[in-house]
């Protein structure tokens, strides 16, 4: 029978909605992506051998006796990195040993592929199927169906397993769909990524190395080496890659094999904590990390990496909070970038807004800016419109870095604002509502390629995003005040609590004695006269400052209350806090914008920069939307008198209706 044509992403996955609806009743639709996967890839598999199926075979029959590792020889017989050597194919299984021979069939592939049968768990899968009765007839639909390359794109296969991961998967929230990248974004961060090296890639010779920490089913890998290929090049592309899922790692695997290169490069574990291309630099490093995930499964690691090896390690400059770790992936790329003596390294990587601005001054999120700006590693931050991913909404940005800039963007960073930069889809996806066109993509790689001030392209100075937080103190000024009710008041006191009966009774006696205004040191002295004295037994200073918490009044019109040095004593209610431009005199900003304001505030100069031991925190944020902001004025006052007596007259009519 002619194999059934998929040659496009509509046939294909009508073809996969069919086989899904044989498996209600017996699965849960949950099951059908863990199912309809691993068998989409066993017949791609299987497709892409049978032209040399028979000379495989006969090499297999010939040597398998001989102790040669057939590791060795057999891949130059299939033309490929991978090979089987069973007599069955999936239109040979037969009904009535259907489970044994298809784990035969399995089996005798090379261990390249039996590790991507492993990672799906596929041996259960059989055996659920083989108990439901549906084995042979899976088979068979799968049989009949041609998923050769040359009939279907490897961008067709992988919009399959996307769509299925989107409908089974993230219909549960699982996280393994909630942020799968969608190609207008991947090939946008890939075209500013590769863009300004197009003319390095037509030098004979030249190897090029493309890297993704969380690469998923390697769309952005894929683009890269798609991308470089369109500019005319015989470059060699070197692609590596590390997946957390084993199942997602999985289908990249098979994708690679099937295109012919080699899946050594293709990792599987956390990159975070468990970095399997340690000792490997790239020249290109694009990703689309989870973001908003925490990172508490690799905490322990990356805790230890940052303390024991600080900047020597990947993550020196700070760590973000527990609640996102998309920052870690920032660091972990910027690692991983080639020397420039090596001809340097790029990055792109898709992040939500939170890395731009998340932290204050002195966090770990500050702080990784600070180090990746002052280091002036940042060339550009695109942001993205919103409604352009699957399952979320929310804004997202493309960081552009690297470590070997051209001469006009050394210390600079350009913004681009790609809010109202769009196309409407003709039938959403999820949450995705918008996409970018191939010609939006192109006049958006020529505006940062021009590096020139638009409306929609800003430069600024790296320091342009930096400031100080400079602690602002005013004095305490206030009184001690005992009234009954203020006494009455101690019992709720823990430090008061803490004492005896006896101890307790003595004070309350004592103070109802000492009713009135008394000054602000007035408790710490009686404290001390009563210490070890009758019933008032042992005293401390925590119990005078109990006492003092109780009675403060405060009182605008008395003197600042001073230490017995001389000093004054800060009213820490009224602690503030001012963002003092970066380079401007912190005196003089706090000459001309506090003081006039506030005349007894005075700068705490023991609050200082860690690094440059200056007065204040230096901290680093990036805000698009003031740099983007238009102003739009009010509508006339007469334009919205008008609106409301024309809605006023409708609601009338209406009333008017009901009433009749």
């Amino acid at each position: 029978m002619e194999p059934i044509k998929t040659n496009d992403s509509t046939t294909l996955s009508s073809f996969i909605w069919k086989a899904a609806n044989d498996l209600w009743g017996d699965f849960r639709h949950t099951d059908f992506a863990r199912i309809i996967i691993p068998l989409l890839l066993l017949r791609r598999l299987e497709c892409v051998l049978e032209p040399t199926k028979e000379a495989v075979l006969k090499e297999y029959t010939k040597e398998k006796d001989s102790g040669i590792d057939l590791d060795l020889i057999l891949p130059s017989y299939s033309g490929l990195p991978f090979y089987n050597t069973s007599k069955y194919s999936l239109s040979t299984l037969g009904g009535t040993n259907t489970r044994a021979n298809l784990e035969q069939y399995i089996s005798h592939f090379s261990a390249n592929v039996r590790l991507i049968f492993d990672e799906f768990g596929f041996v259960n899968t059989i055996q659920e199927l083989d108990k439901a009765r549906l084995l042979y007839r899976m088979c068979s639909q799968f049989a009949a169906i041609d998923l050769h390359p040359d009939v279907v794109s490897d961008r067709v296969m992988s919009n399959a397993y996307e769509e299925l991961i989107r409908k089974f998967a993230a219909s549960i929230n699982e996280k393994a769909g909630e942020f799968m990248t969608p190609k207008d974004v991947v090939h946008l961060a890939t075209m500013l990524v590769l863009a300004p090296d197009e003319e390095i890639f037509r030098e004979s010779g030249m190897i090029r190395t493309v890297y993704d920490p969380a690469c998923g089913l390697l769309g952005f890998i894929s683009d890269a080496i798609a991308q470089i290929d369109r500019f005319d090049t015989h470059a060699t592309i070197v692609p590596f890659g590390q997946e957390l899922d084993p199942k997602t790692h999985a289908m990249a695997l098979a994708a690679m094999l099937i295109s012919g290169k080699e899946s050594k490069n293709i990792k599987q574990g956390s990159s975070l904590s468990n970095d399997q291309l340690s000792d490997k630099k790239f020249h290109y490093g694009l990703a689309n990390p989870p973001f908003g995930i925490k990172w508490e499964k690799d905490k322990s690691a990356v805790e230890k990496e940052h303390k024991e090896m600080g900047y020597a390690g990947r993550f020196g400059p700070g760590l973000p909070r527990i609640s996102d770790g998309s920052m870690l992936f920032l660091m972990h790329l910027v690692s991983k970038m080639e020397a420039p003596e090596n001809g340097g390294g790029r990055v792109g990587i898709v992040l939500s807004g939170s890395p731009l601005f998340t932290g204050d001054a002195g966090s770990g999120e500050s702080e990784i800016r600070r180090w990746l700006l002052e280091q002036d590693l940042v060339e550009a931050i695109i942001a993205l419109p919103t409604d352009m991913f699957f399952n979320t909404g929310i804004g997202t940005y493309v960081w552009i870095l690297s470590n070997h800039k051209e001469a006009e963007r050394k210390d600079k960073v350009q913004l681009i604002n790609l809010g109202d930069t769009w196309t409407a889809m003709h039938k959403s996806e999820g949450t995705k509502r918008r996409y970018l066109s191939k010609e939006q993509i192109n006049d958006i790689v020529r505006e940062y390629e021009a590096f020139e001030e638009t409306e929609h392209s800003k430069l600024f100075n790296t320091t342009d995003f930096a400031y100080r937080k400079v602690a602002i103190k005013r004095p305490l000024k206030a009184k001690l005040t005992i009234t009954p009710e203020r006494v009455k008041a101690l019992n709720e006191n823990k430090a008061f609590q803490k004492l005896d009966e006896k101890q307790q009774a003595a004070w309350m006696a004592f103070f109802h004695t000492a009713l009135g205004d008394h000054g602000y040191h007035w408790a710490y002295e009686v404290v001390k006269v009563h210490h070890k004295t009758d019933a008032f037994g042992k005293t401390s200073k925590a119990l005078a400052n109990a006492f003092v918490a109780t009675f403060i009044e405060r009182d605008e019109k008395a003197e600042p209350v001073r230490d017995n040095k001389g000093n004054i004593i800060p009213d820490t209610s009224l602690n503030d806090t001012e963002s003092v431009p970066y380079g401007k005199s912190v005196e003089d900003y706090f000459t001309t914008e506090v003081l006039p304001h506030v005349p007894d505030a005075f700068i705490d100069d023991t609050v200082r920069d860690s690094k440059d031991g200056e007065v204040g925190i230096v901290g680093y944020a990036i805000n698009f939307n003031r740099y983007f902001y238009k102003y739009v004025p009010p509508r006339p006052l007469h334009e919205i008198d008008a609106d409301l007596k024309a809605s006023e007259a409708r609601i009338q009519a209406l009333l008017q209706e009901v009433a009749e």
